[in-house]
């Protein structure tokens, strides 16, 4: 199944974020260029990291025989504590990377701090750029500049256990009240398993039941925004989804902490009957004990046949101005992110390529991509085009307002209320 040849456009222009330029005037914090030496690479720790660590080894290895007297130090930082990383490592260069993974959801907040390093010329002048796919060029570009080069796109859809379906002679879930109704039935027979497992720190396995309410995180443009997170349908989206975190289903003691990772993790361990997870997440539960009895569909929406809107993800590669190896980081990244680095992160992980040409080549090899690209054509949400992002997302705000919810401490209203309040400050915070 050939994924469309035109992404939606994800929203992802809303990382060109006009009304704040980079903070910082020169174009490297370092005056150095150095042509040997060791450079320094963080990338993210997935579910199953092995898979991409051998990707990234070949290209390391091809990348220290090209350059002679140049070593590359690769480690792999935890998404959920990336905040604080890279928030030292700008505040301390000497103890920064040379090249970067950083979710799409980060480049403006990162380019407002003057992290990131202007390659507008060195990507212009790549061959395999132009292939790139127009939506995710955006996701590296702030105020008409490029800040690094797309790794991989990527949304979420349902994985549920065929297995516990046929044995159960259930129908696969078509709206979000069926969803819950079914994710209870599997947990009444079979008290052993998360019905759908969800996880109260999964900010981007909830926001779908936020939009598919009519909900939104924010309203304006232009770098302009006001939460909306405390609208009526915004609290509707928010109590259907909180209201999973009960014994009869995922209960609030084991899954109020859990992030989208342990959400997956549960599921490949053939813990859950159901989970929302990335297209990014299938080689994870390929290796699990489910491997050949799940499968894959859009979550569904409020009404039968609906596809409920994903956040559109993915994660970008760029040099920070930091570095004193200016044109070998520069290199390094467009290596990690090159059409043979991708089609490989695919066969891999289960990345989608940022490449229209390369996305549409391995798709057609993997019917496992069809929900995906189902999900990617029937529309998809991103978060609010301001730097103040990255503040909401560091700070945790909507994972708090989840648990406040979960754990009976505030009601829908006061606890959306209150993460309101904290949006609109950070977002006030940036212009």
């Amino acid at each position: 199944m050939k994924l469309s040849p035109h992404l939606p456009s994800l929203l992802l222009a809303a990382l060109v974020v006009t009304a704040c330029a980079p903070q910082t005037s020169s174009n490297s914090s370092s005056d150095k260029d150095e042509k040997t030496g060791t450079l320094r690479v963080w990338l993210f720790q997935e579910v199953g990291n092995k898979p991409k660590e051998k990707v990234v080894d070949s290209v390391v290895t091809a990348f220290e025989k090209a350059h002679q007297d140049t070593k590359v130090d690769v480690e792999y930082i935890p998404v959920e504590t990336r905040a604080q990383r890279v928030k030292a490592a700008f505040n301390d260069p000497s103890s920064a990377p040379d090249v970067m993974e950083y979710g799409n959801t980060d480049t403006a907040g990162y380019v407002k701090d003057g992290g990131l390093l202007d390659v507008t010329k060195e990507f212009g002048a790549w061959s395999e750029s132009k292939d790139t796919d127009p939506t995710a060029r955006t996701s590296v570009t702030v105020d008409g500049k490029v800040y690094g080069s797309p790794f991989y796109v990527g949304v979420r859809a349902l994985y549920y256990r065929t297995d516990v379906f046929e044995e159960l002679g259930l129908e696969v879930p078509r709206t979000m009240a069926e969803l819950a109704t079914t994710a209870r039935k599997i947990r009444a027979a079979k008290p052993e398993l998360y019905g759908l497992v969800v996880g109260g720190a999964y900010t981007y396995g909830a926001m779908p039941f936020i939009w598919a309410n009519g909900g939104e995180l924010a309203v304006g443009k232009g770098g302009s925004y006001a939460s909306a997170i405390d609208g009526a349908a915004a609290q509707k989206g928010i109590k259907e989804y909180t209201s999973l975190f009960t014994d009869d289903n995922c209960p609030a003691a084991k899954c109020a902490g859990m992030g989208g990772n342990d959400t997956i993790t549960a599921f490949a361990a053939g813990k859950a009957g159901m989970a929302i997870g990335g297209d990014f997440s299938h080689t994870a539960v390929e290796a699990g004990k489910v491997k050949g009895e799940y499968a894959v569909v859009p979550l569904p929406g409020v009404s039968a046949g609906s596809i409920a809107p994903a956040f559109a993800g993915g994660n970008n590669i760029g040099v920070l101005k930091s570095t004193s190896h200016r044109t070998l980081a520069v290199q390094l990244m467009e290596r990690l992110t090159s059409k043979k680095t991708q089609a490989s992160m695919f066969d891999a992980m289960g990345f989608l390529p940022t490449f229209g040409d390369v996305r549409a080549q391995v798709a057609a090899e993997q019917p496992y991509v069809k929900p995906f690209a189902q999900t990617l054509a029937a529309g998809t949400k991103f978060v609010p085009a301001s730097a103040g992002w990255s503040q909401i997302d560091s700070s945790l705000v909507l994972p708090t307002m989840f648990q406040e919810v979960i754990s009976g401490r505030k009601s829908v209203a006061a606890a959306s209320g209150e993460a309101a309040k904290k949006m609109d400050a950070a977002f006030g915070s940036v212009g």
